[in-house]
């Protein structure tokens, strides 16, 4: 299906109607629903998820379930000051910043000014490091603060609903035309952070908890509903000195699983 609607003049009209923000809302609106708890057992089942690692409730509605939350001890986070933690659970990849370019995701370039919409911003992180986290369904969709931080205003970017998997990827510059919402984070041991949700097709709302706001490491920032979504990290130069490994996987074409919490590099 995403190869029809991707690759073919036919299916590109399609994508169309399919893109619209008004359907993903229209579509979110219908899983907070409490008749779409039917859906409930066939998504568990379809996507292999035990609810055994997740807080025992009863859930109202599919979404409630989507973005159900998950036992503490099974996302332990590390608390090292100088260790820079993950987000989210998800797919990371992990790119350089230059000359404002950035995620040659599969033949796909995107410059840090487009993804903002603000230059004198994009700026500030040029030679600094892109990490992107792909959320499939099956992962968890709440997310949190990598650090300590003051929080600065949400700006939220209006744009249409690509999917995030890696078809559409290769076909269309999805997180510049995505709807997406960033903050930037003045941290206590990396810098000013910016970390950003891009929506997906289907995603009925990107829920963030805080305005500007005081953060800690670990805090709960939001979560997303229905649908696969993406997470970006921009790092400024020299402020962390992230694993070797995430960026030679990368340049393989191949995407590392995280879990929200775990180390990704240190503080330089």
């Amino acid at each position: 299906m995403l190869e029809f609607l991707y690759e073919t003049g036919t299916g590109r009209w399609v994508l169309k109607f399919l893109t619209r923000p008004r359907l993903s809302i229209f579509v979110g609106k219908m899983l907070d629903a409490k008749w779409s708890r039917i859906l409930i057992p066939y998504f568990l089942k379809k996507n292999n998820i035990s609810l055994k690692e997740y807080v025992p409730t009863r859930y109202e509605s599919f979404n409630e379930c989507f973005c159900r939350k998950i036992h503490p001890k099974c996302r332990p986070i590390d608390r090292e000051p100088a260790h820079l933690i993950s987000p989210c659970d998800g797919y990371l990849s992990a790119y350089p910043i230059t000359n404002d370019l950035v995620v040659p995701v599969k033949q796909s370039r995107y410059r840090i000014s487009d993804l903002l919409r603000d230059r004198e911003l994009a700026r500030e992180f040029e030679g600094g490091t892109c990490l992107v986290f792909r959320l499939c369904v099956h992962h968890y969709h709440r997310y949190c603060y990598p650090d300590a931080a003051v929080k600065g205003d949400n700006v939220f970017l209006p744009g249409i609903l690509h999917t995030v998997r890696p078809i559409a990827l290769r076909n269309v510059p999805v997180f510049t035309e995505n709807a997406r919402e960033y903050t930037v984070l003045h941290t206590e041991n990396f810098g000013d952070v910016v970390q950003m949700e891009v929506g997906a097709m289907l995603v009925g709302k990107i829920k963030n908890f805080h305005g500007a706001a005081k953060v800690r490491r670990g805090q709960e920032k939001g979560h997303f509903l229905y649908g696969g979504s993406t997470i970006v990290l921009l790092l400024k130069k020299d402020a962390v000195e992230v694993s070797n490994k995430y960026f030679e996987a990368t340049a393989r074409q191949m995407e590392v699983p995280v879990k929200m919490g775990q180390k990704l590099g240190e503080k330089r």
